[in-house]
């Protein structure tokens, strides 16, 4: 939220500075832009095959782990003493994998988000050359993202960072 306050702070700030040059600000929905191109389609396909694979995977191990549990409950007063520690412990192995699996794959830096972030890097990438080669071709100076609150193209002749700087370096 203080992200988007800033944003449109500076936005204000911009658009008051640059007035009387005729800034012209235009803006985007990339959330549209990302979801109508055709590319998305084709990588989203792509990524959902590797989740299912995933999701193939996740299952096999269930039904194992199941498969195991069933076999101790059902079997658990005929089993020697020797042999119930043996699926005890092929249960616990099973059940460690399946854990292992979970995290590695749909945990915080799973394998699952490496995946959308490898399908959708270049996708973003190449949408906001798009952006900023629309931009550049309709003579806008600044580009906002509808979706995000965020600037995503600015001519470098309009940024004041340094100015600002140096004003204040220099009180």
């Amino acid at each position: 939220m203080l992200r988007k306050f800033v944003v449109l702070f500076v936005l204000a700030f911009a658009c008051v500075g640059f007035a009387e040059d005729g800034l012209r600000i235009a803006h985007v929905d990339s959330k549209l832009i990302f979801d109508g191109y055709k590319g998305t389609k084709k990588a989203q396909e792509e990524y959902d095959r590797q989740v299912a694979k995933w999701e193939q995977q996740g299952n096999l191990l269930q039904k194992e782990l199941a498969a195991i549990k069933e076999k101790l409950d059902k079997q658990m007063l005929m089993l020697s003493d020797e042999k119930k520690r043996e699926l005890e412990a092929e249960y616990n192995k099973k059940d460690t994998e399946l854990k292992s699996f979970i995290d590695r794959v749909y945990g915080r830096k799973g394998e699952l988000i490496s995946e959308n972030e490898k399908v959708s890097a270049p996708i973003i990438q190449l949408i906001r050359k798009a952006i900023s080669e629309t931009a550049l071709q309709e003579g806008y100076d600044m580009v906002v993202d509808r979706a995000t609150g965020a600037v995503v193209f600015w001519k470098k002749e309009n940024d004041l960072t340094n100015k600002v700087l140096d004003y204040l370096n220099n009180r």
